[in-house]
């Protein structure tokens, strides 16, 4: 039996788990497959993504679009969530690690919680590492990954009218407005407009 132990900070009086005994370590490891662009590896999400993750999700400008900026305690949630979907559904979103640094830049893939209203591939990039292509570069590969193996007929994309970056993304990867959507719940309150396209439409696409 593992020796679970709480070990109290007294200086922020907050409180840490630890589930093994000090100077052991558990590794764990996301299932899932990996994906490789010409600039990046798609992965699935590590704990030691947890921290870059928590500064992107911490700031108001990337986390704008995706239900605010949240708590650090927050985001440890919402990460876990990224992660155990991938154990209980085969499904999620990728870290994407820049290939010539190793730096954990965003995450993008398949998503497809409870009431929400379509298959989605979605994306975020920390603000560093915008504006080089990197979106469309993840979003695609992720696609492919999404009609292949998950054998989705339809992506769609959920954006916010004034999230102008995503539109150019969107468009970048030849969809359009295909209806509106309302978000399915807190940290959500939005109607988006669903960008998207089809299986066939994707394909006919990506011919070269």
């Amino acid at each position: 039996m593992l020796d679970a132990r709480l070990q109290a900070l007294p200086a922020s009086g907050t409180r840490t788990c630890s589930a093994l005994p000090s100077g052991r370590t558990l590794e764990m490891t996301t299932p899932g497959p990996t994906l490789e662009t010409p600039r990046l590896i798609l992965r699935p999400p590590r704990a030691e993504d947890f921290e870059p993750f928590a500064d992107f999700m911490g700031n108001e400008d990337t986390a704008k679009y995706l239900g605010g900026a949240l708590p650090r305690t927050s985001a440890w949630r919402a990460w876990t969530t990224v992660a155990g979907a991938w154990a209980l559904y085969g499904y999620s979103m990728f870290s994407i690690i820049e290939k010539t640094s190793g730096t954990w830049i965003g995450r993008a893939g398949p998503w497809c919680p409870l009431d929400w209203p379509g298959t989605e591939v979605g994306w975020g990039i920390v603000a560093s590492a915008q504006r080089k292509g990197y979106a469309v570069e993840a979003a695609s590969a992720a696609i492919d990954w999404a009609f292949d193996v998950l054998h989705w007929t339809e992506v769609i994309h959920c954006i916010d009218p004034p999230n102008l970056p995503s539109i150019g993304v969107a468009t970048k990867l030849g969809s359009t407005v295909v209806r509106r959507g309302v978000a399915s719940g807190p940290p959500f309150h939005a109607t988006w407009d669903l960008y998207g396209q089809s299986r066939e439409s994707w394909r006919a696409r990506r011919q070269p």
